[in-house]
């Protein structure tokens, strides 16, 4: 762990938080960290005690579940009431709230759902289940879609025909451009995801600081990292030349992972996609290439449409706070009737989620 714990020596981040302090001008300036390991890492470490006042930090849409659609999660409460459906899904996708009831609400009345670590553990299941269909709730960014992909081709090369795959993959260079054209959301530098960078690279930003004069930094989610990050939106601010830096470059090259991009590509079509909070983008999710409709869930299933749920009626600020536009304290549940407990929106349901961050380690 020596690796890990170089970039957590206390003296360390001490000096790299000084050299921010001496770097930052007086005027307040406001930083998305889009990913929800950077604020959970903002959070665990305490990083925000260290920094300047005036420097505002702001978590963006950069949760998967936090932003898987209410009617993907309606679609899957769908097909859990046929008995003759397997439901594979990752772990923290149980507990999002749909419009009337959730998967753990379902789970505990019986249906049958089932929690994996990897999309390629679905094949297990549908193996071992002959006589049952198996659908797999596909979420994530550009992360997760190549192993998803990888899966959908490993269950064509088996002649799997009973499972499939519920997909609600989403790309996160259009949501930070949706942001953008937000005239309410207030930002003067993007912290971008290094997880997702690492497969698309640092190219797919260029637009921000070329279209938008907005500065970038692709960061690792470690302190010294995440401050070295900072540093570096920093100094790209005081001398007004917008670009996008690498800060993990040891991860992250400007070309992303070429193999997961092809894989990407030879499974699925760049369409329009739902998040929740934000509406619909278009060009910022995957669907499923139509070469490969047996394996797409929307299709194989007549799914029954559910008359989603606003927001206002639960008085969840989670759209806010996906957006930026405020913290988690200032929504009115928070820590009150919606706690990790007993979660009432999606921000407060996942570990990446901005609300679970700020209750976990206020």
């Amino acid at each position: 762990m020596k690796y890990i714990d170089d970039f957590r020596k206390p003296h360390l981040i001490k000096k790299a938080a000084g050299k921010i302090r001496q770097l930052m001008p007086p005027k307040t300036l406001k930083i998305m960290e889009v990913c929800g390991s950077h604020t959970q890492s903002f959070c665990r470490f305490g990083l925000r005690k260290l920094l300047p006042e005036n420097l505002k930090f702001i978590s963006g849409p950069g949760c998967p579940v936090c932003v898987s659609h209410q009617s993907f999660i309606d679609n899957a409460l769908d097909l859990v009431k046929r008995t003759d459906i397997i439901i594979a899904t990752f772990g923290d996708m149980l507990r999002v709230p749909g419009s009337n009831s959730s998967l753990e609400k379902e789970r505990g009345k019986g249906a049958n759902i089932q929690i994996v670590y990897s999309p390629l553990d679905s094949l297990k299941i549908a193996n071992r289940n002959p006589d049952k269909k198996v659908v797999f709730l596909g979420v994530g960014f550009e992360t997760t879609a190549p192993v998803i992909a990888l899966s959908i081709l490993a269950t064509k090369k088996e002649g799997l025909t009973n499972l499939s795959y519920l997909c609600a993959l989403k790309l996160m260079p259009p949501a930070m451009e949706y942001l953008l054209k937000d005239e309410r959301v207030d930002i003067d530098g993007f912290l971008c995801p290094g997880h997702v960078s690492s497969i698309i690279g640092t190219k797919p930003y260029e637009f921000i600081p070329k279209n938008y004069k907005i500065p970038c930094c692709v960061a690792g989610f470690e302190p010294l990292d995440i401050l070295e990050g900072i540093y570096l939106l920093l100094k790209q601010i005081n001398d007004s030349k917008p670009v996008v830096s690498n800060q993990y470059s040891r991860v992250v090259k400007k070309e992303g992972n070429l193999k997961a991009r092809k894989i990407i590509s030879e499974v699925f079509d760049v369409a329009p996609a739902k998040w929740r909070g934000l509406g619909e983008i278009k060009a910022s999710g995957l669907k499923i290439k139509d070469k490969f409709h047996k394996f797409d869930a929307e299709r194989i299933f007549v799914i029954t449409r559910t008359r989603e749920l606003a927001n206002s009626r639960t008085r969840c600020k989670c759209a806010d706070i996906l957006k930026g536009l405020i913290s988690p304290e200032e929504c009115p549940l928070f820590g009150k009737s919606c706690t990790p407990g007993k979660a009432l929106g999606p921000c407060m349901v996942s570990i990446e989620g901005a609300c679970n961050a700020y209750y976990k380690y206020r």
